[in-house]
């Protein structure tokens, strides 16, 4: 059996790498293997951090004989969704057209030219309560593909067809414009507002029921909108959800950082896994709510929750180099055995242990009725602001039990690093160290950035993936680019240093170039594969819906009105409002798939603001600078410098 996944960047697919299980990458050789062979190919689609997809390999990828059947059979491919989002994003469509849901790991089964005809989630080793197990799915795949060639080839046109009219929907949505039903930009930023409103939970805020995700980009967007909001809705909308998250147990109140989801209604028991793409958004969005909130206990908690991701990115995510790992795993393995959260949670008589006396005032502080999870066994969910005394108490407490948890076994972690999710760490470590003057932020931000320009831009490409301080071949995605220009760009305004200026303008002309046509026309993958174009019919177009991070659309409409407030073309801010008109059109309906868009549109209903300060670095610039940071508005651009500069072409400012 060949050894294939042994040197991947992706730990996920190193995971597997000692199965019994004959894995491939995805590439065409392995497609051309099953077109040798003719059998189907098994796509097993998952991610390091993801506690079922664990689950899945230990009962049936481990498993001898299922390996012997999957081997004789099949040619099977393991793909890191992370690493692969393309690949991940036209089978998880395919897996909701055939299923009516979607989720990790998954299991597809294509023809060997990549088009699918049979795909779901986990399956478990035994029958159970009516789901067949997977050795059952794999007969029964076997039997259609020997007995029934025809219907099988017939499934995968029609789904084909079908997916390839969804990407023809997605890249007509994208050449919508206002004039053509969809309501004006300020309307639509009102309805919008109204949606998440009639969305809100009342008894816990956020949007809608279990689970319950950060809504990182709706949060920006209702920030953004507070300010320039007159009734005050946007605000109150902003500051109930990012409370109710600050004081709940997604986040990881001893080491800082906030956990995928949570499973329930009241924010108090998480998924335990720990996303680099999560807290890159979260850190900008309480540093802005530091700033930007009335209320004093509301400040100071925002100000808490900020510094806390930055300190947790740098204690538990940043690798040799500068750049942050993508995710700390949902499970502790503890005594050879994977238990979700074992790291996290608490019993009573384990707080007793660490803290004596103080532990039940400490214990007080937290509803562990609500964060019940199993075995007595709780999470450290508050669910209200504490008082300045509880703080304090909390703050006396909080190094012991950290001290204690650090002696524990810790979650793996997966070292790859993904150009776009740096990119957004880049720029929320950037605003937040520009927002809360914080010089080990910047710091930090300007590790990931020389990391970046060092390792993935080679000055033509953009590669998504690396690992150990080496590129894989990958090229990155249209959010990969775009979130990187992002970063930077927030760089350069946070610092004044126009190296991150001239290389965010040098990867927005290539992304530009790479992923755009003059016809609107859009795509995420500027080279898409040979069998996802098959499986899609033969269409490639981008996804103009955000999902746990912003699109790539959104994001390259972002940086290009913040670079044509910088360098004044105009082109580029007109055509970023065409690339969010669709988003007008979507407010009223759907606000939380257009979040990052609906800022950018508010960023352009703002209208181009440029605020350059010159002169002496110094405290009186320090404050002028501080202040214009604090009260501008969304698409606000600031540049500083020391003189004036009028000989570059390229110069900001």
């Amino acid at each position: 059996m060949a050894d294939r996944l042994r040197s991947e960047a992706s730990a996920y697919l190193r995971q597997h790498a000692d199965n019994p299980v004959d894995w491939w990458p995805f590439t065409e050789s392995a497609f051309a293997e099953a077109e040798r062979r003719n059998v189907p190919v098994f796509v097993s689609v998952g991610y390091a951090a993801c506690h079922w997809c664990h689950v899945m390999a230990h009962e049936s990828f481990e498993d001898s004989a299922i390996a012997d059947y999957l081997n004789a059979h099949f040619v099977s491919i393991k793909v890191d969704r992370e690493e692969r989002p393309d690949v991940d994003a036209v089978y998880m469509a395919a897996t909701q057209a055939m299923t009516g849901q979607g989720g990790w790991p998954m299991s597809v089964f294509t023809l060997p030219d990549g088009r699918a005809f049979f795909a779901g989630t986990y399956y478990p080793p035994v029958a159970v309560q009516g789901r067949p197990s997977f050795r059952q799915i794999l007969e029964a795949i076997t039997d259609a593909w020997t007995g029934r060639p025809t219907e099988v080839d017939n499934s995968a046109a029609q789904l084909a067809d079908n997916l390839g009219e969804a990407r023809r929907r997605s890249g007509g949505l994208l050449r919508l414009r206002n004039e053509r039903g969809g309501p004006a930009p300020e309307e639509a930023l009102t309805a919008a507002v109204a949606a998440l409103e009639a969305q809100e939970d009342p008894a816990y805020a956020g949007f809608g029921g279990a689970p319950k995700f950060p809504p990182s980009s709706v949060l920006s967007f209702l920030l953004a909108r507070a300010r320039s909001d007159d009734d005050g809705t946007s605000a109150a909308l902003a500051d109930r959800t990012l409370e109710r998250m600050a004081v709940s147990g997604i986040h990881d109140v001893l080491r800082g950082g906030f956990a995928r989801y949570a499973v329930d209604q009241a924010w108090a028991v998480p998924h335990f896994e720990k996303m680099l793409y999560d807290n890159a958004q979260l850190i900008r969005v309480y540093a802005r709510w530091a700033v930007q909130a009335e209320d004093p206990e509301q400040r100071a908690l925002a100000e808490r929750t900020a510094r806390g991701i930055a300190g947790w990115l740098e204690a538990e995510l940043q690798l040799p180099g500068g750049a942050f790992a993508s995710s700390l795993d949902a499970d502790t393995v503890i005594e050879g055995r994977r238990v979700e959260g074992a790291t996290y949670t608490w019993s009573a008589a384990q707080v007793q242990a660490v803290l004596g006396d103080q532990a039940g005032p400490a214990l007080q502080l937290f509803n562990t009725e609500e964060g019940q999870v199993e075995d007595g066994a709780f999470t450290l969910h508050a669910g209200r602001l504490w008082s300045a005394g509880e703080q304090a108490l909390w703050e006396e407490a909080a190094p012991s039990l950290l001290a204690s948890r650090l002696d524990r076994p810790q979650p793996e972690r997966d070292d790859k690093v993904v150009a776009c999710w740096n990119g957004l760490a880049i720029g929320g470590l950037a605003d937040a160290g520009a927002l809360l003057g914080d010089a080990g932020m910047l710091r930090l931000a300007e590790g990931v950035a020389r990391y970046l320009l060092r390792v993935h831009w080679d000055g033509a490409r953009l590669r998504r993936v690396s690992h150990s301080g080496s590129a894989a071949a990958v090229e990155g995605l249209l959010e990969d680019y775009s979130g990187v220009v992002d970063g930077l760009q927030a760089l350069y305004a946070a610092t004044g240093n126009t190296e991150w200026f001239e290389a965010a303008e040098d990867i927005l002309g290539v992304a530009l170039e790479r992923f755009t046509g003059a016809d609107g026309a859009v795509v995420d993958a500027a080279d898409l594969d040979t069998q996802l174009r098959s499986a899609q019919g033969e269409q490639n177009a981008a996804d103009p819906f955000d999902n746990a991070t912003p699109s790539g659309v959104a994001l390259l409409a972002g940086a290009l009105v913040t670079s044509a407030a910088y360098t004044g073309l105009i082109e580029r801010r007109a055509r970023a409002e065409a690339l969010v008109a669709h988003a007008a059109v979507l407010a009223p309906r759907v606000p939380q798939a257009v979040g990052w868009a609906l800022t950018v549109v508010q960023s352009a209903v703002n209208g181009p603001q440029e605020v350059a300060v010159v002169g002496p670095a110094g405290p009186e610039r320090d404050a002028l600078v501080a202040a214009v940071r604090r009260n501008a508005k969304a698409g606000a651009v600031l540049a500083v410098a020391d003189e004036l500069d009028v000989t570059g072409e390229r110069a900001p400012g």
